[in-house]
């Protein structure tokens, strides 16, 4: 075998051997370890703002609010809405880097060919005729290029896990706009009540003044009273119309505040197991993400370090050349071929190549602190749902008990008016209290099931049983 053959099997061999040389990213728990804020947090106790259960975390949390028009709406957005078709892009766009990500650890191949007529004055080689076959192949002796596709493939990974982020968060905003039509429809409709009952105080006055029981104050007051439950009427109707346009945004639809709202708010589901914090890091998307960011930027120091050693790069051709006006040489070997090795080994760069190890290096930094940031503020959002949710389950008994109260005292009001102990007044000033309570709890029950969504959004669960992302993982 001649020299040459021996050193391009040696380099062949040496590139096979190097092939399984990268390092794996760090784990989950060297992420946390590395973040030193998180090291010392109790991630394996119980939530600390309510006493709930610590089983597994649900998925399908939905289909638990017994709304079916609510699930037609959260399908109608998953599919027309805009936001969510520029994540699917971008799923697909990292899918597509994954490929020639991948195509760079392959050989290439290319086909050549020249011919033409030499009509004078022109270029000698044009009276040339040939074809000329070529491959050349980098092996990948230090993982480069294999550091170089982990990254790709771990940012496909965080861009799928961003995309499912981004439909759990729709679904969210949709339950929760839904939610906040059917609390401004009803409020729509006490307020409406609330006006003619303060329409009627305005009648009695008057009739008071005119018999000369009443004054021209008690008048005034009665029509300012008035005046300030209808401003509060338009308000409400307003922001009903702002809910529903809303909503139908996230829909894809025009605004036109024409959507069928629900006439009652949904029944609060029976409360839910939290699990651990520990397991919620696991699950939520957006902190999936974030850890396949810390991947991606362990891959590229990789890459950067891999970098600043030599490369080789394998070439072999074949050629056939012939020639209708130039004569070939007698010994020249047609069809010919030949192979070789091209090394790049760089020497100087001004500190180019060790300013990118530095840089990737921080990269990774960066990404492990956010990554510890995101945590952070993902517990802070579990806390905070399950605080508010106390808080709102003891408003919501008080509040029961405030319209109760004020329910049996209208009653009582309306007994002394028949027996001739009280005027009209009194029975409608009592009617507008029973409203004002009445709004008061609304709010709170329209609180408490928003404040479940949240709370269903902090943990990662899944607002249906999940689904696969649009484009497959390509495998390594």
């Amino acid at each position: 075998m001649r020299p040459s053959s021996l050193f391009l099997a040696a380099l062949v061999g040496a590139g096979c051997l190097a092939g399984c040389a990268t390092k794996s990213p760090p784990t989950r728990a060297e992420i946390i370890q590395q973040s030193g804020t998180l090291t010392n947090l109790p991630l394996t106790q119980p939530w600390r703002a309510a006493a709930v259960s610590t089983n597994a975390i649900q998925d399908n949390w939905l289909a638990t609010f017994g709304d079916p028009q609510l699930d037609a709406l959260v399908a109608e957005a998953m599919t027309n809405n805009a936001d969510l078709r520029v994540a699917v892009t971008r799923v697909q766009q990292a899918a597509h880097y994954v490929e020639l990500a991948k195509a760079a650890l392959r050989p290439t191949v290319n086909l050549l060919g020249t011919g033409g007529l030499n009509m004078g004055g022109g270029d000698v080689s044009s009276a040339l005729q040939g074809i000329s076959l070529g491959a050349s192949w980098e092996p990948d002796l230090w993982g480069r290029l294999r550091y170089g596709r982990n990254a790709v493939l771990a940012n496909f990974a965080s861009v799928q896990a961003d995309y499912e982020f981004a439909r759990q968060s729709l679904a969210a905003a949709t339950a929760k706009s839904w939610f906040a039509a059917s609390e401004t429809l009803r409020q729509r409709r006490i307020a409406d009540a609330m006006v003619q009952a303060a329409q009627e105080l305005v009648t009695l006055a008057k009739q008071r003044q005119q018999i000369g029981v009443g004054t021209e104050q008690d008048v005034a007051l009665a029509r300012a009273s008035l005046g300030n439950y209808e401003d509060a009427a338009r308000q409400v109707r307003l922001a009903h119309t702002q809910t529903l346009r809303a909503l139908e945004l996230l829909l894809g639809r025009y605004p036109s505040a024409e959507l069928a709202t629900r006439p009652d708010l949904a029944p609060l589901p029976p409360s839910l197991p939290a699990g651990l914090p520990i397991a919620m890091l696991e699950r939520r998307p957006d902190l999936v993400a974030a850890e396949r960011r810390v991947a991606v930027a362990f891959n590229r120091v990789g890459e950067a370090k891999a970098a600043r050693l030599p490369r080789i790069i394998l070439n072999a051709n074949v050629a056939a050349i012939n020639s209708d006006i130039l004569q070939l040489k007698t010994d020249f070997e047609n069809p010919t071929g030949g192979a070789g090795a091209r090394l790049v080994a760089p020497i100087y760069q001004g500190g180019e190549l060790k300013t990118q190890v530095r840089i990737r290096t921080l990269e990774q930094k960066e990404a492990v602190a956010h990554y510890a940031r995101l945590a952070l503020q993902a517990l802070g959002e579990v806390e905070s749902a399950l605080a508010a949710a106390q808080t709102l389950k003891e408003r919501e008994q008080l509040l029961r008990q405030v319209v109760s109260d004020s329910e049996r005292a209208l009653t009582l009001a309306q007994t002394s008016y028949r027996v001739g102990a009280t005027d009209m007044r009194g029975i409608q000033r009592q009617q507008l209290a029973v409203q004002t309570a009445q709004l008061t709890l609304l709010r709170v029950q329209s609180k408490q099931l928003v404040q479940r969504v949240n709370l269903h959004l902090a943990l990662g669960g899944s607002f249906h049983q999940p689904e696969p992302v649009p484009v497959s993982a390509a495998s390594k």
